[in-house]
């Protein structure tokens, strides 16, 4: 007996194994049809702007055939109903009705499913042939993100772009107004030798807001590092450049280049106008040009720009009279903040919006910009340059700023190039009517730099967007 119990043993286990396979064989395909079956009920979710033409195309249909059998003075209809009745009959006299209907209802539905499925699909293909989203999980992202609020971001810089990154995951319906103030880098060059607006910071925000694929936004902000002629210029600065120079606007070119990266949302520039910065120091010396305001030897007393009072965009202005949320920054205080404010359309659009305007701080000083503001100086600096346009009442009455940042070595690194904390006095701001919110805007994980992390950033703004709804 002993030598036959191997192969009983083996024969046991083969059965076991069969088993085991035969099952998860089973639980996989009950979990492939949740999925779809999941996916197929979505299309019923409201928003999607896709069961109204459904049920459209099908009531035409049937009009159309309506149409016909009536010019046919309504024979094929009687035809119709006629052999039908022979049909339902004869089906009837062998196979009960209660078996007959259920069944017919449940094919009829089965095959209605399976044609949009394979309808839906065979879209799918045709539009993203090589991406993994499920079409309609793509509509209800996007039904989602247009019902979103109407945001006016308002900066420059790499701030700007970051604030943008993290907005887009909550609305399709942001408009970025962005500084052309930029006179140095790669920017700088193609606005000299062209005579071009500085494409940089709004070349960031296009691929900030960008929703096509990876591969072309890098390509977009890819940097030449060799080269003659090339070196240190982006592709994106030399395409929208170029792109202006064709269709004779900046303007034009990024309503262009937007469709290009399939944008969501509209980046606009500030003004139309060559605008030249120039800055008045503490120790009376004038400077300009943006580059070099940024590394002012001395406190900077008072902001201007050449042309004087530079005009806005209509759409600009149409953005701003549309907002539900307006924010100014994060980015730097004088070189791309400050400069938007020197639009007087923009401010007065401003000025006349019903909208809460919220003022985002910087987490660090900027040596040479901005050395030892706390947050009340930032809001100074801001109010004083409003009061030069005339403007007496505040515009910007809420505040978003961090928390204040445990020691690091990356802190400490920081401290030692002379940049530091910009400190909140929550209690003193708040006793100048000002509301204060602080939050960990630097993220949860480490970084190599102190920058507001995306989606911490958005996240506290939002929930002070949501919160000041209830609250209105």
């Amino acid at each position: 007996m002993n030598h036959l119990s191997p192969p009983t043993s083996g024969k046991r286990s083969s059965r076991r194994r069969g088993a085991t396979r035969g099952k998860y064989k089973r639980i996989k395909d009950a979990t492939a049809i949740f999925p779809r079956l999941r996916r197929a009920i979505s299309w019923l979710l409201p928003g999607l702007l896709v069961k109204r033409w459904i049920f459209a195309s099908g009531f035409g249909l049937l009009l159309t055939l309506l149409g016909a059998a009536i010019w046919a003075e309504l024979h094929p209809i009687y035809w119709m109903v006629e052999r039908l009745n022979w049909v339902l009959s004869t089906i009837a006299t062998y196979v009960p009705r209660s078996i007959t209907g259920p069944f017919v209802m449940i094919l009829g539905l089965g095959l209605l499913l399976l044609g949009q499925s394979r309808s839906f699909g065979s879209i799918q293909k045709a539009l993203i042939p090589d991406k993994e989203t499920v079409l309609v999980d793509r509509l209800i992202a996007k039904s989602k993100l247009n019902r979103g609020p109407n945001i006016i971001a308002i900066g420059g810089g790499t701030g700007l772009s970051t604030l943008l990154k993290g907005l887009k995951r909550y609305s399709s319906n942001i408009t970025a107004i962005v500084t052309v103030a930029d006179d140095g880098g790669s920017s700088g060059v193609l606005r000299r030798e062209m005579g071009v607006q500085p494409p940089g910071d709004i070349r960031n925000c296009l691929a900030a807001l960008s929703s096509e694929e990876p591969l072309l936004t890098r390509l977009f902000q890819y940097r030449f590092s060799s080269g003659g002629g090339l070196e240190g210029h982006s592709f994106g600065n030399l395409f929208l450049s170029a792109l202006t120079a064709i269709t004779g606007n900046l303007e034009t070119a990024i309503e262009a280049s937007s469709r290009v990266l399939s944008v969501q949302g509209q980046v606009l520039p500030a003004t139309n106008a060559d605008v030249k910065l120039w800055a008045e120091l503490e120790n009376g010396e004038r400077i300009e040009g943006e580059s070099s305001i940024g590394m002012a030897p001395s406190p900077i007393v008072r902001l201007g720009c050449l042309p004087e009072r530079p005009p806005a965009l209509p759409k600009a202005i149409e953005a701003i009279a549309n907002a539900d949320l307006i924010l100014l920054g994060p980015g730097s205080l004088y070189t791309s903040l400050l400069p938007n404010l020197l639009v007087p359309q923009l401010v007065e659009a401003i000025q006349i919006s019903k909208a809460p305007k919220l003022y985002v701080c910087n987490l660090m000083t900027q040596p040479g910009e901005t050395d030892g503001l706390d947050v009340s100086g930032h809001l100074r600096a801001i109010e004083a340059q409003l009061a030069s346009l005339g403007v007496s009442r505040r515009l910007f009455g809420y505040v978003l700023a961090q928390d204040e940042l445990s020691p690091s070595p990356l802190l400490e690194y920081y401290l030692a190039r002379g940049a530091e904390p910009v400190m909140c006095d929550k209690n003193g701001l708040e006793e100048q009517g000002y509301e204060v919110m602080q939050a960990s805007l630097q993220g949860t994980r480490p970084t190599a730099t102190f920058r507001h992390d995306p989606r911490s950033l958005s996240l506290a703004i939002m929930r002070f967007y949501r919160r000041h709804m209830r609250e209105s």
